[in-house]
């Protein structure tokens, strides 16, 4: 089976993640959270990436990430996978592969969808029973987008700034938003989008990402779309899902 091709506009956000493999630890000290993280924003600085929102939770990594082309998070998360893999085999004396394979990334409309994923991302410890509130957590932008703690790594979006016209306002209403938890719905579809590699949205927005990449889109039994690009010169088709 050849592998799904990733979708990729300009200046659309895309929610990242990325799985020890079969579901193992990949940090295991405070030293390897803050390795990584300094490696992070040296690597977005690198492949021209701007990170909104992350949190390393103790055996994957969830990011939402702007590219500002192509292969900027490609090229950002294989320089960053390669080098936390060299690192944590020469520490805990480790071989073999540390991450699951290729990582999980999903368009998300940013006009809906950018704050219940920034919500989703930074609330993960939470979901998972390890504190009681995101603050409480370390290896999160949640301290920064939501208490102001300083934080090189983090570029806010637009829709963040929209926020309020001052920084007080605005990281007052973002700290709002955690008051309750994400609908169901919200969870499933942030969750089965990542892992189809589908847009995080609406149909209409994954009819329109379809359009913008000049996909031709046939809804399929579970009524996810799924883009199916003109024969390409070799007379072959190479089926997309959006």
């Amino acid at each position: 089976m050849s592998r799904r091709h990733r979708l990729f506009l300009p200046s659309m956000p895309q929610h990242v993640v990325k799985r020890g493999n079969n579901r193992a630890p990949c940090f295991q000290s405070a030293d390897d959270y803050r390795h990584f993280l300094r490696w992070l924003g040296e690597a977005a600085v690198r492949s021209e990436c701007l990170v909104h929102s992350y949190v390393l939770m103790t055996n994957h990594v969830h990011l939402l990430v702007t590219g500002m082309g192509e292969d900027s998070i490609p090229g950002m998360m294989q320089s960053l996978g390669t080098r936390f893999a060299r690192y944590a085999n020469w520490r805990y004396g480790r071989s073999g592969t540390l991450w699951e394979g290729r990582y999980h990334a999903s368009l998300v409309d940013s006009d809906t969808h950018l704050l219940r994923c920034m919500r989703y991302i930074e609330a993960n410890p939470v979901r998972a029973s390890m504190v009681g509130s995101p603050g409480a957590y370390p290896w999160s932008s949640f301290r920064c987008n939501a208490l102001g703690a300083p934080d090189e790594r983090i570029t806010p979006h637009p829709v963040y700034q929209g926020l309020g016209n001052r920084r007080e306002t605005r990281l007052s209403a973002y700290a709002r938003l955690f008051e309750q938890p994400l609908p169901a719905d919200d969870l499933a579809c942030i969750r089965d989008s990542t892992r189809g590699g589908l847009p995080t949205g609406g149909d209409a927005f994954r009819q329109r990402v379809a359009g913008c990449l000049g996909l031709l889109v046939v809804p399929n039994n579970r009524a996810l779309p799924v883009a199916q690009p003109p024969a390409s010169e070799d007379g072959k088709r190479h089926d997309v899902r959006v």
